[in-house]
């Protein structure tokens, strides 16, 4: 059994895997923008990374056009996949106080052509209903302090690499000691869907969680599960001597959490047409060692293709030098 079939037998059950999309979604844009959380407002309060279709904008209606129909390049593997998947943006604090942001880079495991982004799942166990157009949700909370609050999401954690193979010392804040090969962090949504919203005023009540697998009563449609692995290259700041005196971890999110229990992510479903529901209904396997998509309903294009989507920046600020102050820090 390879790490990837262990985690999702952890989740659903043995021999209850029927669908796993596995795919590359280089870095679509580093901006200061967010379409769920700030709608409408340039610039956000802090940076996100994004990836996917290249409709992502400043305000996203869920009752305006689909974005599968606006959008007209992709930053990932499936071309008919124009969702936008984000997270928080990871810096490094040095011992001068100074910020330095931490870029993303290709999962190791196939993905290392990517233009930094993330690697993206689809996972089901058994049937389940694909999202409907202008669907949304946010998992996580910027504003967890403790690892209590970080475990009401159980799969939103940190991985010490050693190497791109390791799938071992989850943790849910900061690793507190230098990673070889950079720190992978993980988001997992819930499964479950009340099959009437499309998304909710904190963005999260209209899904749940299983419980003992199955979904609650209130919450009674099952959608495939999205989880999501960020690599970020830390590697360049494994010289302790760059480290804090006291010699306590020194990375930070974009929103100042130095804990790393505020970890969260944002998703706008944006496949066209039928497209996931498809793959989702054929039980789609990607093969983890050869890097198959090994998904013959869908349409797909070489990373070095999804690399050239990208779009422009709306807030114009250094993003690649030193900086004295994380960028958004003074607002609240």
């Amino acid at each position: 059994m390879n790490w990837f079939t262990l985690l999702s037998t952890l989740a659903f059950g043995p021999g209850a895997l029927a669908a796993q999309l596995r795919f590359s979604c280089s870095q679509l844009l580093v901006d200061r923008i967010d379409p769920l959380v700030n709608p409408g407002q340039v610039p956000s309060p802090h940076l996100h990374q994004i990836v996917g279709g290249n409709a992502f904008n400043v305000t996203m209606d869920h009752n305006a056009v689909d974005i599968s129909q606006a959008a007209t390049c992709t930053s990932c593997q499936f071309t008919e996949d124009f969702s936008n998947y984000w997270t928080a943006v990871l810096f490094f604090r040095a011992r001068n106080g100074t910020y330095k942001r931490v870029n993303t880079f290709g999962n190791g495991l196939g993905y290392s052509a990517a233009n930094g982004g993330q690697t993206v799942y689809y996972l089901s166990s058994g049937k389940v209903t694909a999202f409907k157009p202008g669907f949304r949700m946010v998992v996580g909370n910027p504003a967890y302090k403790t690892e209590a609050e970080a475990r009401k999401n159980p799969a939103l954690q940190f991985t010490c690499l050693a190497s791109p193979m390791t799938r071992s010392g989850y943790r849910y804040s900061f690793p507190t000691t230098t990673c070889a090969g950079g720190i992978m962090v993980t988001v997992r949504f819930p499964t479950c869907w009340d099959g009437v919203n499309l998304d909710s005023p904190d963005h999260q009540s209209h899904v749940a969680y299983p419980v003992n697998r199955n979904c609650p009563s209130t919450h009674p449609v099952r959608v495939p599960e999205v989880f999501y692995e960020t690599y970020w290259d830390t590697r360049p700041f494994n010289d302790k001597n760059l480290w804090p005196t006291d010699g306590s971890q020194p990375f930070v999110w974009s929103f100042g959490d130095a804990t790393g229990y505020g970890n969260h992510g944002d998703y706008i479903f944006g496949w066209r047409g039928d497209a996931l529901q498809r793959a989702m209904d054929a039980n789609c396997q990607s093969d983890l060692i050869q890097d198959r998509l090994n998904c013959p309903t869908l349409k797909s294009q070489a990373i070095t293709q999804a690399n050239r989507c990208s779009i422009q920046r709306r807030v114009k600020e250094d993003l690649d030098g030193w900086l004295k102050e994380l960028p958004g820090s003074g607002m609240k």
